[in-house]
């Protein structure tokens, strides 16, 4: 029912900043999570970021202070901004959707930093 759609990965420079969009279509529930994972070759798939509709945010220990998580309800979609890239943030970015125990993953977004 629910599809969840990535975009705004691609290629950046060390440093740079990207922003990527997730829109979730089908069902729209208020009461849910919506967050980013990522995984490189090689890597477990690790949480980046998680808000939940009342905007409590979750962020990796790591990422914080880089990477910031925000969600428009209106438009059931949620951001992830991504700034002082750095090599190792290369991986693919995975968007879901948790909903009463219910999980859905988008199909992906690939971000690579280099120069």
């Amino acid at each position: 029912q629910v599809e969840l759609v990535e975009s705004g990965g691609g290629l950046v420079q060390p440093g740079g900043s990207l922003r990527l969009s997730c829109a979730a279509s089908g069902v729209a529930f208020n009461d849910d999570t919506m967050g980013w994972y990522r995984q490189n070759l090689g890597d477990q798939r690790e949480l980046v970021a998680a808000i939940t509709t009342g905007g409590d945010t979750n962020y990796a220990d790591s990422l914080k202070g880089r990477f910031s998580i925000s969600k428009d309800n209106a438009k059931n979609t949620v951001y992830l901004q991504m700034s002082s890239l750095k090599p190792e943030d290369t991986a693919v970015y995975y968007c879901y959707r948790e909903w009463r125990g219910i999980i859905k993953w988008g199909q992906g977004t690939r971000v690579t930093v280099s120069s």
